[in-house]
């Protein structure tokens, strides 16, 4: 959960920034951070006590988990819609109009069609201010790759500018800076990349591991979750040593800022939860690596 209306704020005990959004009338804050496993439990915890619709005991995977009930979604925005919208309106802001001139900028430099992008962040929700992102998306793994040759020729063009706040940003190259206004753009799945469905797999954890690897395939890495398929691993101590039948062949991130932080080839250290997935229709199982699970702080993936 991103917004917390601010008549439910007293509920959440945790730190939130000073600056605060408004949707349609509601005025909304946000979490100062909002992945970290302290904040989570926090949020699990408020809901559990004053929404428990809200909290699921989900038994694939043996823990309780935020879920809205279907009955209380009022509206969904999806990003290619929210894109249509924004070119129809009759009278844009400059930030509206930078959106889109953005856009069009990278689907003629691409070759990328306009329906393969979308927008999200407040300006799908018309809920931005004069200091907010351009939340961009494209959809597919074959877009994305093109797109971030697209936007690297850009910034060695001086059209588009790079703007790293740390290690992570380098990696991704997903930030940088249009018109004086900061971009950012990510990767959705399209329908034919989604290829399972909840009730298949079953997920049981086993351990804490931290090892280094190298990425075998990086054709999700740019998604949410992220996965990286893995080869070669080394196990950074004693209790990550592993029986061969129990080691790990994906990686697969609920963290955000770790997606597409590294390629096929290159090595990476790692620090998550092994578990193990079984199939319910045919009764295999393997093994991957979860970061992102809300146990604790020191899960990351990290390029070395």
């Amino acid at each position: 959960m991103k917004y917390i209306p601010s008549r439910f704020k007293k509920l959440f005990y945790i730190e939130f920034l000073d600056r605060t959004w408004k949707y349609k009338t509601e005025k909304l804050f946000r979490a100062e951070k909002l992945y970290t496993a302290v904040n989570y439990q926090a949020f699990l915890e408020a809901f559990t006590e004053n929404f428990p619709d809200y909290v699921y005991s989900d038994p694939l995977r043996g823990k309780k988990v935020i879920s809205a009930p279907l009955d209380t979604i009022k509206r969904v925005y999806v990003p290619s819609d929210c894109l249509l919208s924004l070119t129809k309106l009759r009278r844009k802001d400059i930030l509206q109009q930078l959106t889109l001139d953005f856009i069009e900028l990278l689907s003629f430099e691409s070759g990328i069609g306009h329906e393969d992008f979308g927008v999200h962040g407040s300006v799908a929700l018309n809920m931005h201010s004069a200091k907010s992102d351009i939340d961009v998306i494209v959809y597919g793994s074959r877009n994305f790759r093109v797109l971030e040759k697209t936007v690297n020729k850009l910034v060695a063009s001086r059209v588009l500018s790079y703007q790293f706040n740390n290690r992570l940003d380098s990696a991704r190259r997903f930030k940088g800076k249009y018109c004086s206004r900061i971009f950012m753009y990510n990767a959705i799945r399209r329908p034919d990349e989604i290829k399972t469905r909840y009730g298949i797999f079953k997920y049981s954890p086993i351990s804490p591991v931290k090892f280094a690897c190298t990425v075998k395939e990086d054709n999700e890495a740019m998604f949410r979750p992220a996965i990286y398929k893995i080869e070669d691993y080394k196990p950074i101590d004693s209790a990550s040593s592993l029986p061969k039948r129990d080691i790990p062949v994906l990686v697969v991130s609920m963290i955000g800022c770790y997606r597409n932080v590294a390629r096929k080839g290159d090595r990476i250290r790692v620090c998550g939860m092994l578990e193990q997935v079984e199939n319910l229709d045919t009764g295999k199982t393997f093994h991957h690596v979860v970061v992102g699970t809300g146990r604790g702080e020191e899960e990351h993936i990290w390029p070395l």
